[in-house]
């Protein structure tokens, strides 16, 4: 199985992005039994989108997993929905903010992710892991990349999987914001290890009750 990993650049003043640092950790370790592809993604509207469409040109992969920051979230939040909105409450690395404009012009008012979200979280939560299912994936450049990525499978990329996850801020940005939790990068890496292992080996998810707002 091809797999594409995506993390995005520092944004909003941080010095790194734990996405990116924990995608190119998983790069170095790579993923028995399947080919993986780790690619950076810019936190910016308009360029994320096009970036996004080159790597899945290049790569044709089966399953590609988007991965954000999510700075006040404790948990890995495996995202269920993309909605077709940009209303951007801080400029994205471009100077772009967006208000109520929609990703894709006349596209549909949301996408499910392509992934057995439910059954990644069990997985998640039995290996000691923090992770829930997201139900709002927001409405900045994270929710713009899984939407795009959704859009891109349901009209150019037949076959192809999808899905974003959340991730908490890195310890050494928590310790600059006073109150926020944290999730170390080796835990990081664990989780997506167990999401794409999960992801790899099945479709259909879990019958189950679930899902948190945030």
């Amino acid at each position: 199985m091809r797999i594409l990993v995506t993390g995005f650049d520092p944004f909003g003043g941080e010095p790194v992005n734990p996405s990116l640092e924990a995608v190119r950790e998983l790069g170095r370790r790579g993923l028995p039994g399947s080919e993986l592809y780790v690619r950076p993604l810019p936190t910016s509207f308009s360029r994320a989108p096009q970036a996004l469409r080159a790597a899945l040109e290049e790569l044709r992969p089966d399953l590609a997993l988007c991965v954000g920051q999510a700075g006040g979230r404790a948990e890995l939040s495996l995202e269920r929905v993309a909605v077709n909105l940009a209303d951007a409450p801080i400029a994205d690395n471009d100077g772009d903010q967006p208000t109520d404009r929609p990703l894709v012009e006349g596209g549909p008012n949301a996408y499910f992710a392509a992934l057995p979200v439910k059954a990644a979280v069990a997985a998640l939560r039995e290996a000691g892991l923090p992770a829930s299912v997201s139900l709002s994936a927001g409405t900045f450049v994270c929710n713009a990349a899984m939407y795009h990525l959704l859009h891109l499978a349901a009209t150019d990329f037949p076959g192809l999987r999808g899905g974003f996850l959340h991730i908490p801020f890195l310890p050494e940005q928590a310790a600059r914001h006073p109150g926020r939790p944290s999730m170390g990068l080796l835990e990081v890496v664990r989780g997506l290890e167990l999401i794409l292992s999960v992801c790899a080996a099945q479709e259909t998810d879990l019958e189950v009750a679930g899902g948190a707002t945030h």
